[in-house]
């Protein structure tokens, strides 16, 4: 760790948070509790463009000035980074503030219909022509008030901060948001691991944060039975925690590299453990001693360490009981046979509360800056006979801060850090001290170059569910028929009368009203016991997610359905779901009723007159209702996609949620395979879900100009922007020694995964970018550009973006050894664009053109644009399914790309398997 950001309320950076931790916090005050809301930034210093400033999330300026502040830390300006392979992770949890107040916008309308018929009738009026100007100005009015801009859909997204934060910075390489609940800053921190451990990157900038963005996530936990007015950590009658804001960063190297560089560091990793125990049911803490105590033995066998050596262990200290006795019984277990309160425990929480997300990084930072200052930081003091009795336990708590006194022997001095989610995720950490003395002189630095990967990783399971087709092999039955499955929205989707006026840009309504919707199915599938109550509490995307994994898992068979060992869920996703965005909107009705009053349109009403037509409206709007049970909040979790595939399934699989905007199911992918090499996981199951097609989707992508006017055309003249599409698809990824060791149907081999960042645009696509992630691809592969028969094409159908996407094509895959034209297609041109879900709706399809020898059509082609100059490469783009043509023994292989807004480039290389079961 060589670099550290603070930003919690009344902190401002590593010293100040320090201070903050170990000296007696302020008297309360009279004034209102310092928030995040009182730190300023800067903006202009970030180079935002004025256009785009309004969409900004109050979090997106928080993690730019911790990343500012991180890297000043780092003194990273006097030594440049590696701009190509210093990648960027943000973590976030629940729905950030332009989220809610876009959805709040949109839903406005529809508010605003039902104040319309309601100021018509006699007891109001009688007036249409009032009532017609009280719903124009009440749309006007919320406008104003909830701020609106062209560029809404692309600021409110989690993965603009991380892509903001590289562009601001000219950082190049992986950028990812990620949420699994409160064990966020875990995964964020273990993926930084892979990715350096592993060689794709030199630097990791990991940022996490939390505040209250609305009352939501409050009303939801609260719901669950989770909050207290305060957190107690070690408490022996603790009810909860406090919810807590906070915003933190760190910047992570190899020592090797580190030490090289002559940086200052504040303490290294040294083991790294994520479990999780996948339970049906509500999500809950896991109560489990023994998977408790499994991670932290995980951890410090990782590093060879003994239990006696480490002096600290910072704790998640959640304060909900059972969970809390859980935890400290399982460190009673683990260092069991060393004296008596010899080993130091603490929490944050209890001066910052649980600040959520950002949780995993406020303890990592705590333990960091103890080692470095070799002192040991004390707990506040609890109500005399409050406190846990540890007397007998190798455990203590201090009530003063003391020095940490050298470990015996002359070993390094180390602390731990536990944590634990609500999804049943457990995470343990082992830092260690770095000896400042033994390094040498810096020197100069030498040049997502990356190890080239020990084997492939075999695809063992998939499953999909796009449009009208319920799962893979309709897809693919889609894609041989030739014919687009794009048409008008039903009217539950979306809203004519409300939502639609064609031909112009608005802030408030969509000029098309195409999509490719999926069916969300209206129960689980067979042989899940899920109650009612919770299936109707779960976002669709939930659902369809779920169907999806139990077509992957029956496609294995019986016998080998559940995969064994350790794994991943990781499923791309907007992090924001739309039923959190539905509800959040729903508790912020008190904001339009606000705005109703002030209606010019209402003058002749009285105040009883305006209080009886709230009523009226406010029970024929029919508001999402606000969380009032333990399985709401399970409802909203972006991470909680993953979460319910893992606990109904009864999968030992860490569930993780990620954005890289329209790349997010490669991100997943990438992150997944990461996992596997390092060893971490015994199996993944990874890729996307997204449900585009409605009103809010519609209204936001239209203000921008992103959506076709007509229906999505990779690659033609007409080309004119994309159509939404619903979509789902999973794939279960394994070592391929393992799957062939365990006798598995291999049906594909991912050869390589390039990801990039252009650091330049958050909308516009470069060329530079996708040709270093397609060439990170092949420096992993084994094979050359030539050897490719066929490219999933990310053919987002705009003029720009296709000729961009070719031209780096071009650069990458022209050869004068080509056997034959390379193939290029897009499934966008049968279901559309599926967002979060793109990536996977391109793998599926060229997996099963490897797996069949065919390669499919595209749709709705009727010229291609002659200035993608195709003869170049060379390359065709196909309006006919044709045979795939293959040398004997010569694997079929190709190419998938997907790009997302934020500059965002993955590019992912697949290999037909001819040996064995497929």
């Amino acid at each position: 760790m060589v670099g550290i950001a603070a930003l919690y309320p009344g902190v401002r950076g590593a010293d100040a948070y320090w201070r903050a931790l170990t000296e007696p916090p302020p008297a309360p005050g009279d004034g209102p509790p310092p928030s995040l809301a009182a730190i300023e930034v800067d903006v202009a210093r970030f180079g935002i463009p004025p256009a785009q400033a309004g969409a900004l999330t109050r979090m997106q300026l928080l993690m730019l000035e911790a990343a500012r502040e991180c890297l000043e830390d780092a003194k990273a300006g006097e030594r440049t980074l590696q701009a190509e392979r210093t990648d960027v992770v943000a973590g976030v949890c629940s729905g950030l503030d332009r989220q809610y107040a876009n959805a709040l916008r949109v839903e406005g309308s529809r508010y605003a219909r039902e104040l319309e018929r309601a100021v018509s009738a006699p007891e109001f009026g009688g007036s249409a022509r009032a009532a017609a100007q009280a719903a124009d100005e009440l749309r006007t009015a919320l406008v104003r008030r909830l701020g609106a801009s062209p560029h809404d859909r692309v600021g409110e997204m989690a993965s603009t901060i991380p892509a903001r934060i590289a562009g601001a910075f000219k950082l190049r390489g992986r950028t990812l948001a990620l949420e699994s609940a409160d064990a966020t800053s875990f995964l964020a921190v273990a993926h930084a691991l892979d990715s350096l451990r592993g060689g794709l990157s030199e630097a990791v900038l990991v940022v996490t944060g939390q505040r209250e963005e609305g009352p939501y996530l409050r009303a939801a936990l609260a719901a669950k039975g989770l909050l207290a007015p305060r957190t107690r950590p070690f408490a022996a009658d603790g009810d909860g925690f406090a919810l807590g804001e906070g915003v933190g960063a760190l910047l992570l190297k190899r020592l090797s590299s580190a030490v090289r560089d002559g940086d200052r560091v504040y303490a290294t990793v040294r083991g790294c453990a994520v479990h999780h125990q996948g339970r049906p049911g509500v999500f809950r803490y896991s109560t489990s001693v023994e998977r408790h105590a499994e991670a932290a033995r995980a951890a410090l066998r990782e590093c060879g360490a003994e239990p006696g050596t480490v002096g600290y262990v910072e704790c998640g200290g959640s304060g909900v009981p059972r969970a809390t006795e859980a935890e400290l019984a399982a460190l009673t277990s683990v260092f069991a046979g060393v004296d008596p309160g010899s080993i130091v425990v603490g929490s944050v929480r209890d001066r910052l509360g649980h600040t959520f997300a950002n949780a995993g990084l406020a303890g990592v930072t705590k333990a960091a800056l103890a080692l470095y200052h070799q002192r040991l930081p004390a707990q506040l003091p609890l109500e005399p006979g409050a406190a846990r009795d540890l007397d007998g336990t190798p455990l203590r708590t201090l009530t003063e801060p003391r020095k940490w006194a050298p470990a015996a022997g002359g070993a390094p001095r180390r602390a731990a850090v536990s944590g634990a989610s609500l999804t049943g995720t457990l995470c343990h950490l082992v830092l260690e001290e770095h000896e400042t003395a033994a390094v040498p002189a810096p020197v100069r630095p030498r040049p997502a170059r990356a190890a080239a990967a020990p084997e492939p990783v075999a695809v063992v399971g998939f499953g999909g569910r796009f449009g009208d087709a319920p799962d893979a092999d309709a897809f693919w039955a889609a894609m041989l028929a030739g014919r687009d499955r794009i048409g008008p929205l039903p009217e539950s989707l979306f809203d004519r009368e409300l939502y639609h006026r064609p031909g112009k840009l608005s802030l408030t309504h969509s000029y098309t009203d195409l999509g490719s919707p999926v069916e969300v199915p209206a129960a689980p599938p067979e042989g899940l016991r899920i109650p009612p109550h919770r299936y109707a509490a779960m976002d669709p995307a939930q659902r369809v997610a779920l169907c999806v994994a139990g077509e992957l898992l029956a496609r294995r068979g019986q016998a080998a359905a559940r995969p064994a060992g350790r794994g991943l869920v990781a499923v791309g996703t907007n992090l924001s779901l739309s039923r959190e965005r539905r509800a959040a909107a729903g508790l912020a009705l008190g904001e339009v009723e606000a705005a109703v009053g002030a209606l010019a349109a209402l003058g002749h009403l009285d105040a009883t007159g305006v209080a009886t037509l709230l009523d009226l409206v406010r029970e024929r709007y029919a508001a999402e209702p606000a969380p009032a049970g333990p399985e709401d909040l399970d409802g909203s979790l972006a991470g909680g996609v993953a979460a319910v595939i893992a606990g109904e399934y009864g999968l030992d699989a860490v569930p993780l949620g990620i954005e890289a905007a329209c790349a997010s199911s490669l991100a997943a992918l990438d992150l997944a395979v990461g996992r596997l090499r390092s060893g971490s996981v015994d199996y993944a199951l990874a890729g996307g879900v997204e449900l585009p097609c409605n009103a809010r989707d519609m209204v936001l992508c239209s203000a921008l100009g992103l959506l076709s006017h007509e229906r999505i055309t990779p690659f033609d003249t007409a080309a004119d922007g994309f159509t939404p599409g619903d979509g789902c698809a999973l794939f279960l990824l394994k070592r391929y020694a393992d799957a062939r060791r365990d006798g598995d149907a291999i049906h594909g081999l991912l050869c390589g995964i390039g990801a990039s960042n252009d650091a330049k645009s958050l909308i516009a696509p470069d060329a530079d970018g996708q040709v270093r992630a397609m060439r990170q691809a092949f420096g992993q592969a084994g094979f050359d550009p030539a050897d490719v028969g066929y490219l999933e094409a990310h053919g987002t159908g705009t003029r720009v973006g296709d000729r961009v996407e070719i031209a780096a094509a071009a650069r990458v895959y022209a050869s004068p050894h080509r056997r034959r034209p390379l193939e290029i297609g897009s499934a966008k041109s049968f279901f559309g664009h599926t967002f979060a879900a793109a990536g996977g709706a391109g793998l599926l399809r060229a997996l099963y053109a490897l797996r069949t020898g065919v390669l499919p059509a595209n749709a709705g082609l009727t010229a291609v644009n002659p200035e993608l100059d195709l003869d170049r490469i060379p390359a065709r783009v196909s309006t006919a399914s044709a045979p795939w043509e293959s040398a004997p023994g010569r694997p079929r292989r190709a190419g998938v790309s997907s790009f997302g807004t934020g500059g965002i480039n993955y590019h992912v290389l697949i290999e037909e398997h001819l040996d064995g079961p497929r």
